[in-house]
């Protein structure tokens, strides 16, 4: 029965993927040229200038990041499969590449959001836009985003141009390591802002993101600092008795999202994945998550580790593909059949409640009572990052298993 999951699950993944990346590479570009995929996930109308901070005005350098990683991996995948695809996105990412290239290189960073003229910019809590203060020696997820995409779109498009990304790759996690990184973007970048957050994973889990996908280009020498971020997060934030991952060492708040996330990228780096202990705890944590997160539709935001209360009514799309990416990777380690079923659930759940299909798109958050008009963290709809990247690696185990 699994043989016959895994070849449909494959080509069911490739067709989502296909089809999101050529509906993202169908719409019209934002300013010079950027991805746009500002689409209200209820409605399916096209953000506007009267959405203020949604729309088309307001470009997320996040979301640019993100879309060149996964258009410069998925035009490698599509190459042979589908020839005029991996063009369209070798042409779309030679443009996009430019673009953050040269975004990036004002200053040494990119930012969370830019106005119209490409000034970053930050909105008060009264509603005002501000420009944003100077990174500097502050580095963001934006900057984490951006570097793994200029290194993957560089590795396809512009080999010279490496050593660049990489010292700019190497500037960030230096930041995570020397308490230079800031998490909220939407505030002013700055030291009050740093001496006020937590001591949360999620730097550290992103930046992990970017360890596989260094080995899968031959640059394995660069991806030496996966070990001990998945060390930290595993003895700082694991709780030994749920082995669900705290947001913040101490505190009761788990984002299982992050804990399945966390898992699948260190399982991706390959001296975890040959670690047995290792694999057996990233393992405990994506089914505990997964147990212990799922409501109503899918995965909710956050739970209580001491009581396992659903501390939030919201469940976004992006956790279940993450689920879909950890679990075959866990699975394909151990052959456990519960992992299997994780990955079914995880599964079922994305394609019967959150994808659309017509166009191929996921609601971005659902409750018990259905689809709701809230945006986890920009507006704009996934450029093929979360969802894709995830079937993408889903995609593989599941080829490489069949083939067998």
């Amino acid at each position: 029965m699994s043989g016959t999951f895994l070849q449909e699950a494959a080509e069911r993944y490739t067709r989502a993927n296909a089809g999101t990346l050529r509906w993202m590479l169908s719409r019209p570009p934002l300013g010079r040229g950027f991805l746009n995929t500002k689409l209200n996930s209820l409605t399916l109308a096209d953000y506007t200038a009267a959405d203020g901070l949604r729309g088309p005005d307001y470009t997320y350098g996040w979301i640019q990041g993100r879309g060149l990683e996964a258009i410069a991996i998925h035009a490698a995948f599509f190459a042979e499969r589908q020839p005029d695809l991996s063009r369209k996105l070798d042409e779309a990412g030679c443009r996009l590449y430019a673009l953050l290239k040269e975004l990036q290189s004002t200053d040494g960073h990119v930012y969370f959001r830019y106005d119209a003229s490409m000034q970053p910019i930050r909105a008060e809590k009264d509603g005002r836009v501000v420009p944003q203060s100077p990174a500097g020696e502050i580095y963001t997820y934006s900057d984490a985003f951006a570097a793994k995409g200029l290194i993957a779109a560089a590795h396809r498009y512009q080999p010279r141009d490496l050593p660049d990304h990489l010292a700019y790759l190497g500037r960030v996690i230096a930041a995570i390591e020397d308490g230079r990184f800031q998490m909220d973007e939407q505030a002013e970048l700055g030291e009050a802002a740093l001496a006020a957050q937590a001591d949360d994973f999620g730097p550290r889990m992103i930046l992990l993101g970017a360890a596989g996908m260094l080995e899968r280009l031959g640059l394995a020498e660069h991806a030496d600092f996966a070990g001990h971020f998945i060390a930290h997060v595993i003895e700082r934030h694991l709780d030994p008795n749920t082995f669900l991952l705290r947001n913040v060492p101490g505190d009761d708040h788990c984002n299982v999202g992050h804990g399945i996330e966390f898992a699948g990228f260190a399982l991706d780096y390959s001296p975890a994945a040959s670690d047995a202990e290792l694999v057996c705890t990233l393992e405990r944590v994506l089914l505990s998550s997964i147990d212990f997160g799922f409501a109503e539709a899918g995965l909710s935001l956050t739970i209580s580790i001491s009581t396992g209360e659903k501390l939030s009514r919201y469940q976004p799309w992006w956790s279940l593909p993450e689920a879909i990416r950890t679990a075959p990777l866990a699975w394909s380690r151990t052959g456990n059949p519960d992992t299997l079923a994780a990955w079914r659930r995880a599964d079922e759940a994305f394609f019967r409640q959150y994808w659309r299909g017509d166009p191929p798109i996921a609601y971005q958050t659902l409750t018990a009572e259905g689809p709701v008009d809230y945006v986890p963290a920009t507006p704009d709809l996934d450029p093929g990052y979360h969802t894709g990247l995830s079937l993408l690696t889903a995609i593989r185990v599941a080829e490489g298993a069949d083939r067998a």
